[in-house]
């Protein structure tokens, strides 16, 4: 029987779909290794990289590019050069710094990294944006401790997947499993069959560790996995199973211990000793940060996953800047376009619409009247920011 034949819809009126089970093998097949190793994959072909290269629309009439929150991860640097050119053949002024996760990279004079960190003051992860001028980080002799701890954190960040991969699989996360499927009218075929699958890529992660490579090592790949096995089962039954690993992900990461992170105040710390500029992104998702008094240069008021609030937030800025004594050193407001770049490698029919939408420099709020409005009565524009942010890295 094919997978497809295991899987079959039920009487309309009905709500799921019904798995046998007993179709599908529970070792590990060479199908299954297929899938795996192609995404874990970080070689592109050359048809990726052309997707990448050349972008599906353009932005003539932007002539300013601001772009210091956003990932490449393991796409070439000079691929993503030739799409940020085709976006916008007529800029004149570029800033633009990228911001792996938990890893410093480098483009033209500057360097960058968005880190996680722990908040002692709240009891919350948060994360801030490092931006450098790559001859002070770059050396195998600099920044040693930096780069150590962001190391740490990486490794820490990464071994998420793993509590996310026992909580699914293991007999000893039965709640877990249970406070999951009754949060997503999940049930009990759809989470075995999720589970055996979990359980495939469990072992073929341990078998392959050393061909592994580590960008590769995230919550992601669980989603990027079952996304390939749409062509072999019902779409109905993989969306459920992606809805139901997502709630296991959000309760997973609710237990995640902090502690292992470092302070967001000791990152701060290192990064000032080697001239960074700071920048705190995500506002709209940790609020308290926002009263934490950081040593910071300036906050993202905008980005792809948090719009809700900006015109609020352009205000709060500008009310610290007044009130605060920060005539001499204000803090900057700055958007985000959180553009990860490994969704455009991506055939289009597994990409995420959202995500993909996102391009480095891009965002729009910039030119929104409204928006526009709140940022010229507190003498904010683009190319201000550009500047003197600049001008702050040295």
């Amino acid at each position: 029987m094919s997978p497809m034949e295991a899987v079959k819809l039920r009487p309309q009126g009905e709500r799921c779909v019904t798995v046998d089970l007993d179709a599908i093998p529970p070792e590990v097949t060479e199908a299954d290794e297929e899938i795996f190793f192609r995404i874990i994959s970080t070689d592109l072909t050359q048809e990726q990289l052309d997707r990448v290269a050349v972008p599906s629309q353009t932005h003539p009439k932007q002539e300013n590019v601001l772009a210091v929150h956003w990932h490449p991860e393991f796409v070439p640097m000079d691929t993503i050069r030739r799409r940020v050119e085709a976006i916008y053949p007529n800029k004149r002024h570029e800033l633009i710094i990228p911001t792996q996760h938990n890893e410093l990279l480098w483009w033209d004079d500057y360097a960058g990294v968005e880190v996680d960190c722990y908040s002692s003051g709240f009891n919350r992860k948060v994360q801030l944006l490092l931006h450098f001028r790559r001859d002070r980080v770059e050396g195998p002799n600099q920044a040693s401790m930096l780069k150590a701890m962001l190391n740490h954190t990486f490794k820490y960040r990464s071994s998420q997947l793993f509590d996310f991969m026992h909580a699914v699989t293991s007999p000893d996360k039965e709640v877990v499993r249970q406070k999951a499927a009754r949060q997503t009218n999940t049930e009990a075929d759809v989470v075995a069959f999720t589970g055996l699958y979990v359980g495939k890529i469990q072992r073929m992660l341990e078998d392959n560790w050393s061909r592994v490579p580590k960008g590769s090592i995230k919550n992601k790949l669980l989603r990027n996995f079952f996304d390939e096995l749409r062509a072999e089962y019902d779409e109905t039954l993989i969306n459920h199973a992606q809805v139901y690993l997502k709630a296991i992900k959000k309760l997973v990461k609710a237990e995640f211990s902090l502690q292992y992170f470092y302070r967001a105040t000791e990152i701060i710390e290192e990064a000032r000793s080697l001239g960074a500029g700071i920048v705190i992104p995500h506002p709209e998702q940790f609020w308290p940060i926002l009263l934490a008094d950081y040593d910071v240069d300036g906050i993202e008021v905008w980005n792809p996953q948090s719009m809700e609030y900006t015109e609020f937030l352009i205000r709060a800025v500008n009310r610290q800047n007044e009130y605060c004594g920060r005539a001499e050193r204000p803090l900057l407001i700055f958007m985000g376009d959180d553009c990860h770049m490994s969704e455009k490698v991506k055939d289009p029919e597994f990409q995420d619409k959202e995500k993909v939408a996102r391009e480095i420099g891009l965002q729009p709020a910039w030119d929104d009247l409204i928006v526009r409005k709140s940022l010229i009565l507190c003498g904010v524009s683009r190319q201000q920011v550009m500047d003197e942010y600049a001008e702050r890295l040295g």
